[in-house]
């Protein structure tokens, strides 16, 4: 089952989580709260769906700090930051980290909801991308040099006598390999293999762009 998208709010001002959490329930959308990066550390589940509402300045652990930390273990969350004093230079590293957005204290409630709201399509478009990366990936980890091969030629638009001429086997030997490509695939067609490959090569220049 898909987890409940969770609006994980990360503050060491006790009144200031309780009305964020208030806000948060009362537009229907979950919400778990705590008092400290360490926390939330010690209790985040390998499934983070939703997005994290983090205060930039807190003892111990800073809410930069923490981003940083979620990044090099590549928890793809995305993170709206609270301050009650933005400074450019935080900002800037925020955002530069993969931050989606920025919100000064005091603020109304309506547009946090709102930018919450776009945090968290924005986290299942990404979610979708790199599941379907990982995905293709896998089939195409199970194909052998020689299918390769034949899977380069099959997209420059070779037809099987031409691969069989090039790579100087017989044309049974290339259908049997394209069967068993289209099966690794997991396409129904060649251009169903064709659209495969291209979404995974247009994802890898892709996948570098952060949350």
């Amino acid at each position: 089952m898909k987890p409940e998208p969770t609006v994980f709010i990360v503050d060491d001002d006790a009144e200031m989580r309780g009305a964020l959490c208030r806000a948060v329930r009362l537009a229907g959308m979950r919400a778990e709260a705590y008092d400290s990066a360490a926390a939330f550390l010690a209790s985040r589940r390998a499934d983070c769906s939703g997005c994290l509402l983090l205060d930039m300045h807190m003892p111990g652990m800073s809410g930069l700090e923490l981003q940083q930390r979620l990044r090099l273990e590549e928890v793809d969350i995305p993170v709206i930051f609270l301050t009650g004093y933005g400074k450019v230079p935080d900002v800037v590293s925020a955002m530069k980290l993969g931050a989606v957005d920025f919100l000064e204290k005091p603020f109304e409630n309506e547009d946090l909801i709102d930018r919450l709201r776009k945090a968290i399509r924005i986290g299942e478009a990404v979610r979708l991308k790199r599941n379907t990366h990982a995905r293709i990936r896998r089939c195409l980890a199970q194909l052998t040099p020689r299918e390769l091969e034949i899977l380069e030629l099959l997209l420059a638009g070779k037809a099987n006598r031409a691969i069989a001429e090039t790579l100087e086997l017989s044309v049974r030997t290339v259908e049997t390999h394209r069967a068993n490509i289209m099966v690794k695939m997991e396409a129904g067609s060649l251009s169903d293999l064709v659209r495969r490959v291209l979404e995974f090569r247009a994802l890898e220049k892709d996948i570098d762009i952060r949350l």
